[in-house]
């Protein structure tokens, strides 16, 4: 944290009532045991604190605390699903900054099957994404160990990767489209599902994996896919790494990109799992320094 960030000056009741007033009853927390949560990270070295957590329902809220925010110079800290574990969603101590979280912004607002898209609002929770994509026979693909309290805009602002990224890509791969709110209050809409779009810069891709710092995304247009017919899971034991980039390049030469996930983990992940939670086998009889999932 630098001294500017130490010398920042709290937020003055004049800015928390006008930031209330443009959110409504509803739509803030002011009260201590209410706004804890949002300022604690996974680790106990990240926690903060704010006078407000402002919580819009629409991307016109959103617009009406940035520039209310732009013009008194009140610092925002953009906040998902809080799920991260470097300290990025989370205030300085200092009271300095409101937090802006997503989460009443939860709507699917269309569904294309033609098209193999789902327009969503930021707040969508990754897991309620994919469970309507699975209603509709098709696939969303982005997995982690998250998924059930992620926010669909903190996947987009850090570029999220999860476990199918082999096939699939990260988040960049998986979005047409955005809608976001920029630094002055303006809404950009870029909420296009065209797949072969070269008109001029792609914009979009300025705000996936800015983590915030360039605008607010309130909306996306995102990927569906097929819903595998068959999915066949191996477990195999290695000497080593190299071993591991070998069976990779193997794998590809005979199943193309039908390879979604390929994960490596040591001997002694294993050991710890038999270990410590009683009612596991050893998945092989004998043991391996490596192995690939």
């Amino acid at each position: 944290m630098s001294s500017a960030q130490h010398a920042a000056a709290v937020v003055s009741p004049d800015v928390l009532g006008r930031l209330k007033s443009a959110v409504g009853e509803g739509g803030y927390l002011d009260s201590p045991n209410d706004i804890a949560p949002y300022c604690e990270g996974w680790r106990d070295d990240f926690n903060g604190r704010t006078p407000l957590v402002l919580r819009p329902h629409t991307t016109q809220e959103v617009a009406a605390i940035v520039r209310i925010c732009s013009e008194t110079r009140t610092p925002i800290v953009p906040q998902g699903g809080n799920t991260g574990l470097t300290g990025a969603s989370q205030p300085h101590a200092n009271m300095s900054e409101v937090i802006v979280s997503t989460s009443r912004m939860n709507k699917v607002r269309a569904i294309d099957l033609e098209n193999d898209t789902i327009t969503v609002d930021a707040g969508v929770v990754l897991a309620e994404l994919q469970r309507i994509a699975g209603e509709n026979g098709r696939l969303f693909p982005l997995s982690l160990g998250a998924e059930g309290s992620c926010q669909i805009g903190g996947n987009l602002s850090t570029n999220a990767g999860g476990t199918q990224v082999l096939r699939y890509g990260n988040m960049r791969s998986l979005v047409l489209g955005l809608e976001v709110v920029l630094p002055s209050g303006e809404i950009w809409d870029g909420l296009r599902g065209l797949r072969k779009d070269n008109t001029g810069y792609d914009l979009k891709h300025l705000f996936i994996g800015a983590e915030g710092t360039l605008g607010i995304i309130t909306a996306a247009v995102l990927r569906l896919f097929p819903d595998p017919t068959a999915v066949e899971t191996a477990w195999i034991g290695l000497a080593d790494p190299r071993a591991a980039v070998k069976l990779l390049g193997f794998m590809k030469s005979r199943l193309g990109e039908q390879v979604s996930g390929f994960e490596l983990l040591q001997r002694s992940i294993v050991d710890f799992l038999l270990q410590g939670v009683p009612g596991h086998e050893d998945p092989l009889q004998s043991h391996h320094p490596w192995y690939v999932l």
